[in-house]
């Protein structure tokens, strides 16, 4: 077992939470929400970003407009829904209960 797909799985698992996170503190378009993703050492590419905000928008989650750009094509910029917004409220709940057992976990059994 390699411990590169262990890790690859943790990280796509909060890549939805990550996404709706950054969303809920403003619009975005995709090239800010990856950039910021890198800037937490979240490495993402559009391939992987693209299908999660079709996913989330279509889940009612996400709404997007477009807006004209000075500097090239129109950008969709998106934002959460009201749905949305209590969405990341039940994943935040969840991310903090499961952060708190890791913790305790890992306190519990260090070498």
């Amino acid at each position: 077992m390699k411990v590169e797909n262990t890790k690859a799985q943790m990280r796509k698992g909060i890549l939805e939470y990550c996404i709706l996170t950054i969303l809920s503190n403003k619009e975005a378009y995709p090239s800010e929400i990856i950039s910021e993703m890198k800037e937490a050492k979240l490495i993402v590419v559009e391939g992987t970003l693209y299908p999660l905000l079709t996913r989330l928008k279509n889940a009612e989650l996400l709404h997007y407009k477009w807006v004209e750009s000075v500097s090239g094509p129109p950008r969709k910029y998106y934002s959460l829904t009201e749905d949305g917004a209590k969405f990341l409220d039940e994943l935040k709940n969840t991310w903090t209960e499961l952060h708190t057992a890791v913790q305790q976990i890992s306190k519990t059994h260090q070498k």
